[in-house]
């Protein structure tokens, strides 16, 4: 059987850095606050109204494909998972290959929320099982500062820009992609998503004056289904592998909150030193946060570990991958 491994990592966050205290002038909130509830302290922002999602993806991209010693002509596709595209259409994946001059490679959009990366690492990984394809870059990004509104602490505190990519290549041994399971509910559409810019209410006067453009949370309800989803989804494809704790060497959660984290961590059987984190630093970059993770970990990453990516999105969107990595990240 032919697997989809993962051959090299790139990442981007905006050189702009924004900090809790930052956000202490403009808010009702505080360091504090923000820290104990979230885990975060920081996080980057694109302050040049210039600048898109792609262009967050092409650096990203870039640096993957010098990492691997590839040109942008040798890609075969690109799935790009975001929620913020720089446009409701020509897709973010058609901008990002054009601005590289992958001009051998097509693509699309996948719009699962915070469970974009997992969703396309998923649906990519098939097109390298058949045989049909050598080169997949998995692209997950969200430029999520743009659709932010900074006067409502509960939401603006919560999310950074960035994004993260992977190149998926048939692999020569028994690592890679090795299993995954993804679940979707429409059902709790209602507890998180953005309420106009869709057909259902296009965009109008009345539509943003009400700010209607921007993320809208219930946030506890959020939160007890992302705590149960994604510590459930990732102990089940433990179980379904027959994976022990012991023989888990990475949880590659996504970071909307550090107490979400820790309890996917505890339901696993995981310690700390298992858990990659870096939550304080990027806060939630949405369908980043798990390239990002990895492109931040690679360093540490051998070659047979077995990792287990787990993430929960609105929609409501969960799932988790078990990847076996396939090089020494040294």
């Amino acid at each position: 059987m032919i697997r989809a491994a993962i051959t090299a990592i790139g990442g981007y966050v905006p050189e702009n850095i924004v900090t809790n205290f930052d956000l202490e002038k403009i808010i009702d909130t505080t360091d504090e606050w923000i820290t104990t509830r979230t885990g975060i302290k920081q996080r980057h922002i694109e302050n040049d109204p210039k600048k898109a999602t792609s262009d967050m993806c092409v650096e990203a991209v870039k640096q993957l494909c010098q990492k691997r010693g590839i040109s942008p002509e040798e890609i075969d596709m690109l799935i790009c998972g975001t929620v913020t595209p720089d446009m409701v259409f020509p897709s973010t994946s058609n901008v990002i290959c054009a601005k590289l001059g992958a001009k051998n490679a097509w693509g699309y959009d996948l719009s699962a929320a915070c469970s974009a990366f997992i969703y396309g690492l998923a649906t990519g990984s098939q097109f390298i099982e058949t045989g049909r394809y050598k080169k997949v870059v998995i692209v997950g990004a969200d430029m999520m500062s743009r659709i932010l509104n900074f006067e409502d602490r509960t939401t603006c505190v919560i999310f950074g820009d960035g994004a993260g990519a992977v190149l998926l290549e048939p692999s020569v041994d028994e690592n890679g992609v090795q299993d995954f399971i993804l679940h979707a509910d429409g059902n709790g559409a209602n507890f998180l998503h953005m309420k106009a810019g869709g057909s259902l209410n296009p965009a109008s006067v009345d539509t943003v004056t009400n700010k209607m453009h921007y993320v809208y949370q219930e946030g506890q309800t959020v939160f007890k289904n992302a705590v149960y989803n994604m510590a459930e989804v990732s102990a089940k494809i433990m179980d379904k592998n027959g994976l022990t704790a012991n023989d888990v060497n990475w949880l590659v959660a996504h970071q909307a909150n550090k107490r979400i984290i820790d309890a996917t961590a505890s339901r696993m059987g995981l310690g700390s030193d298992k858990v990659m984190m870096n939550i304080e630093r990027y806060g939630n970059t949405t369908a980043g946060t798990i390239p990002l993770l990895l492109w931040d970990y690679e360093k540490q990453l051998k070659k047979g570990d077995n990792l287990i990516l787990s993430a929960f999105g609105g929609g409501f969107t969960w799932g988790a991958v078990y990847v076996k990595w396939a090089y020494d990240g040294d």
